[in-house]
């Protein structure tokens, strides 16, 4: 009898020591080890994880849907929500009403820092100069960490972006550098033309040089560095330069003209300049968009500020959108057309690497099992997606002014292909740079054809 007292009593600790059936617990991993970790009530979760990629402790909000323990087995869409300029994790919480703006609805929101506790941040880019690596730690980490610990839907139709001002700008980078994981991405009161507008890249230097000395304490030219010598860096890192990248992606923008709209009751000199200088970046972006015959919708919503009442109406506005995307996704692309300035990659199960003398933005367009096209200089060997029969020969025809021929390859047992990529003559000096601009920058174009070899 006593035995089966101590048995049961065992029993009893260890059920009472089990978490409930789907209970949220967060563990170390991609590049993550959590530091801290409080409920904050029965939805609103505050996590701080340490990652090499960053100095100090970053925070992270997370969003649960309600009723996400009672359904173990059922997975939700995400919606990554930035915030911008001297914020935090919990702005959004705190003076965005995102809790009340998303309940009731079927999706997990995720807030991470943009910034040191407060500072200026980094605009998302990894620094040339090697200190902090905003990029690594949102991509590389925290997006397969969060898949990792919660149960979501991992593909780029059930994942979406958002961010205000600084975290606009971040939102349409990201998805313009990596349309393949953001199939929606959201803009309010941001910047998303720093470099292709000449009007737009010389405001946008000089904002982002004053966050960079008087917020960040970090020297001008540190988040992308120089323009006159690494334009190239500025370049693939701004949405409306890579805007092609971003025809499959459903996006949509808002801002005001920074006049005294309904929720100013007194004036600010400076909410007011800040939206006026993103008004004319913005519609610089909408001339682009249009110009390329992207869509996208656009919210110029006229009288309003840059300040926090409009940007929870912006949420408000937007979140039946983005959950009936969500509901509704778009069919995945059949072809890809990608464009960046990085000297390896990988979009959409493709890898290129490129060869080369200078950085300069590279194409691959048309991209199918079919074949593609890449336009560049120098040479790049370009990996397919596993899309083949592993073992079969296949038949690769190129085309161009440096390129001719057939060669015939084999698939492996990853079912992709590895190509050599004729382009030309390598560019002797950055694209942007001042001794590119008086040379020239050469664009070169081999068209490759894929069919199975008899």
């Amino acid at each position: 009898m006593k035995a089966f007292r101590v048995a049961w009593l065992a029993a009893a600790v260890t059920l009472a020591a089990s978490p409930p059936a789907g209970a949220v617990s967060f563990h170390d991993g991609h590049g993550l080890q959590v530091s801290a970790v409080k409920r904050l009530d029965p939805r609103l979760i505050s996590l701080s994880v340490k990652t090499q990629a960053l100095p100090g402790v970053q925070n992270i909000r997370i969003l649960l849907p309600t009723g996400y323990q009672r359904h173990p087995h059922r997975r939700y869409p995400v919606l990554y929500l930035l915030d911008g300029t001297s914020g935090h994790a919990a702005d959004w919480t705190r003076m965005g009403q995102t809790e009340q703006t998303t309940a009731g609805r079927p999706l997990i929101v995720v807030m991470p820092d943009i910034t040191l506790d407060g500072n200026g941040g980094g605009w998302c880019s990894d620094w040339p100069n090697g200190q902090q690596h905003w990029e690594t730690y949102h991509m590389d980490q925290l997006l397969p960490w969060v898949d990792a610990n919660l149960r979501t839907i991992t593909t780029r139709d059930q994942r979406a972006i958002a961010g205000l001002s600084q975290g606009g700008f971040c939102s349409l980078s990201y998805a313009a550098r990596h349309p393949d994981r953001f199939g929606i991405a959201l803009g309010y009161s941001g910047a998303p033309d720093i470099w292709y507008d000449p009007d737009a890249r010389a405001g946008a230097r000089a904002v982002i040089n004053a966050t960079e000395v008087g917020l960040s304490g970090v020297p001008p030219d540190t988040f992308f560095g120089d323009p006159v010598s690494d334009g190239i860096n500025w370049a693939a890192h701004d949405p409306a330069t890579l805007a092609e990248n971003l025809r499959q992606t459903r996006m949509y923008l808002y801002w005001g003209n920074g006049q005294q709209g309904p929720y100013d009751s007194t004036f600010s000199p400076g909410a007011s300049g800040i939206e006026q200088a993103i008004w004319r970046d913005n519609v610089d972006f909408q001339a682009r968009l249009n110009a390329l015959g992207i869509p996208a919708y656009f919210n110029d919503y006229g009288p309003g500020t840059h300040s926090w009442p409009y940007w929870a109406r912006d949420l408000r506005w937007s979140i039946g959108q983005i959950t009936a995307d969500f509901a509704h996704p778009a069919p995945a692309p059949s072809q890809i057309t990608y464009t960046s300035g990085e000297d390896q990659y990988s979009v959409f199960g493709w890898s290129v690497a490129m060869h080369r003398s200078a950085r300069e933005l590279v194409t691959l367009a048309s991209a199918s099992r079919r074949g593609f096209q890449l336009s560049g200089s120098g040479s790049a060997t370009v990996t397919t997606p596993p899309a083949f029969r592993p073992g079969r020969r296949y038949r690769v025809s190129l085309f161009g002014p440096n390129a001719s021929g057939k060669l015939v390859v084999r698939a492996g047992r990853s079912r992709r292909l590895t190509l050599q990529i004729p382009l030309g003559p390598s560019n002797p000096y950055a694209e942007y740079t001042p001794q590119a601009q008086s040379a020239g920058t050469m664009v070169y174009t081999t068209s490759a054809e894929i069919q199975p070899a008899r």
